[in-house]
């Protein structure tokens, strides 16, 4: 029971948030509870994050498989300042988001620091949600730096 009025919780959070995969996530999982394919939850706990990924990745790659990405804009990757920052940015992004992967696997339940946290980010800092893996590898970085900086102080 308890985990169903948590699951509306985060509808109702997704919905303030204007966050509809949270949303849509929270509701898909509670109409599984509530029709008891409760079974399936570990299989969908153990290959939805790569499943969500694999699709993440094709949307990406999809202006290659189009060719609206050419063979100018690649080159302007690698030979102009905003493309070699771009390829930085793209590289930390992702270093970030397999850290918070692996944060999220060890902690689940930070996903609700981590939706209310992009909500307070929406409201108050005019932000837009990009996703939990995102949000955790910054808070991964930041466990890091809180560990770092006050195992220094003791």
């Amino acid at each position: 029971m308890y985990g169903d009025i948590l699951l509306v919780v985060l509808i109702i959070i997704g919905l303030i948030g204007r966050s509809h995969i949270i949303t849509t996530a929270a509701c898909v999982l509670l109409v599984i509870k509530l029709i008891s394919l409760d079974r399936y939850l570990p299989t969908i706990e153990r290959r939805g994050l790569e499943l969500g990924l694999l699709f993440l990745t094709m949307g990406v790659l999809v202006p290659f498989a189009s060719e609206r990405i050419t063979y100018k804009d690649i080159a302007s990757m690698v030979t102009t300042w905003p493309g070699i920052l771009a390829l930085l940015g793209g590289a930390i992004a992702t270093y970030m988001n397999g850290k918070g992967l692996e944060l999220l696997k060890i902690d689940p339940q930070l996903i609700v620091g981590l939706v209310i946290g992009s909500i307070f980010g929406i409201i108050f800092l005019k932000g837009i949600p990009v996703g939990p893996l995102m949000a955790a590898g910054i808070t991964a970085f930041l466990l890091k730096v809180f560990t770092f900086v006050f195992d220094k102080l003791k």
